[in-house]
């Protein structure tokens, strides 16, 4: 079966209550001329689906891709393009919409980290663009970028995919005296701004004060929608930020945008160019296309609309098990990544004989099966901002039955 085909099935499946029964119970599905069956790969391939009640986590593909998007994919599928000129036009349509100088679509935010910097060490220089990942220094290339201890996390492997060596530092003193001319860059990961002692602002100045660009990873940081915006506006040099979670493009998109000539300089390091550390990190037309529809129409959205539509969805799954005996329940927003109503739910373990991990395990085995992550209090955190209309019904249905049966 053609590419193009199963993307059509999919962009023809039904966001309503009727995808319940063909996904989760197998019913079969129509489009195309009658009594034409849709091929279910989920269900051919057996693989399990089900309700996601936890977030826009990668390993648990992120987000739905809207209508528009699956059409944008589809009907670009079916022309040839030059790679670049494509990157060209929508860079520019995005660089727009995002207050940026210059804008790209990447395979992720993490390859937007990679290729940033690798535009910042390499800028249009050939020679040094084939030499990256090795001998930083011997090529004439500052190898050395300046972050915060409370900002590792894991994704600054991202940097160090470039070859260069991270200098953690706690203090404004810590990053003056690490400052020096080898400093390529000094990195922010915001989702963990409050972990470090430097807030964004002052990361900025600090950076502007000694002439080093001044880079931001806010890949889960929408929304808010002004995050798109936010950091480009204050002069960051690159903002990188995911495409499949909030914004729900295609999953395997991210964006970096920022500064014209460390936008042109990571184009260089990156697909379709050969010999570049970007090579593998090939982005093709369609979820460039796809990844711009989604963004403008995410941009255009009625937020407030959609935030309380949030707002209903979290308060219906917290008044069905509130008053359940032993168990604890509370409404948060968490302030920075996955800025969303989150319900944390934590229990008497004398009064609910079960641990997360099990209630977890029956949430899963059931039908429809659901998602949901456990929090740091041995209980569960549940979020609705990937649920479809009436799917929290389903899950505050399901836990109910489930914390009923342990009492």
């Amino acid at each position: 079966m053609k590419r193009r085909a199963i993307v059509r099935a999919f962009g023809l499946l039904p966001l309503g209550g009727t995808f319940l029964g063909t996904i989760f119970f197998g019913k079969t599905a129509y489009a195309g001329s009658p009594g034409k069956a849709r091929r279910n790969l989920i269900k051919e391939l057996g693989i399990r689906s089900f309700i996601n009640a936890a977030g826009t986590y990668t390993a648990m593909s992120a987000s739905l891709m809207h209508d528009e998007v699956i059409e944008a994919i589809t009907e670009t599928s079916k022309e040839f393009c030059m790679l670049n000129e494509v990157h060209d036009k929508v860079g520019a349509k995005i660089a727009t919409l995002v207050h940026a100088e210059g804008a790209m679509v990447t395979s992720g935010a993490f390859a937007a980290m990679t290729l940033g910097l690798a535009g910042i060490l390499t800028g249009t220089d050939k020679n040094k663009i084939k030499q990256l990942p090795q001998n930083l220094e011997a090529s004439g290339m500052k190898s050395e970028v300046i972050m915060q201890k409370g900002h590792y996390l894991g994704y600054e492997q991202a940097l160090y995919n470039t070859g260069v060596t991270l200098i953690p530092v706690e203090t404004v003193e810590d990053v003056e005296r690490a400052i020096n001319g080898k400093t390529a860059a000094m990195h922010f990961m915001n989702c963990n701004a409050l972990s470090g002692k430097i807030n964004a602002e002052e990361w900025l100045r600090l950076a502007r004060k000694h002439g080093i660009p001044a880079t931001i990873d806010i890949a889960a940081d929408v929304p808010p929608v002004s995050n798109l915006w936010k950091f480009n506006d204050m002069g960051y040099d690159f903002v990188a930020i995911s495409g499949g979670k909030a914004i729900r493009g295609p999953q395997s998109t991210g964006l970096l945008m920022g500064k014209k000539a460390i936008i042109e300089a990571a184009r260089l390091n990156c697909s379709p160019n050969g010999t570049t550390i970007g090579r593998g990190m090939k982005v093709n037309k369609e979820e460039i296309f796809g990844m711009y529809v989604a963004l403008e129409k995410y941009v255009k959205m009625d937020h407030d609309k959609e935030w309380k539509v949030w707002e209903d969805r979290i308060n219906w799954i917290n008044n069905t098990i509130k008053d359940i005996d032993g168990i604890r329940t509370e409404i948060v927003v968490p302030p920075i990544a996955n800025h969303t109503p989150t319900l944390q739910v934590v229990w008497d373990p004398a009064k609910i004989k079960i641990t997360n991990a099990d209630f977890m395990e029956r949430l899963r085995a059931g039908t429809p099966s659901i998602e949901v992550v456990a929090n740091k209090d041995g209980g569960i955190n549940t979020t609705v901002f990937m649920l479809r209309q009436g799917e929290e019904k389903i899950v505050a249905r399901r836990f109910k039955e489930e914390f009923l049966k342990v009492t």
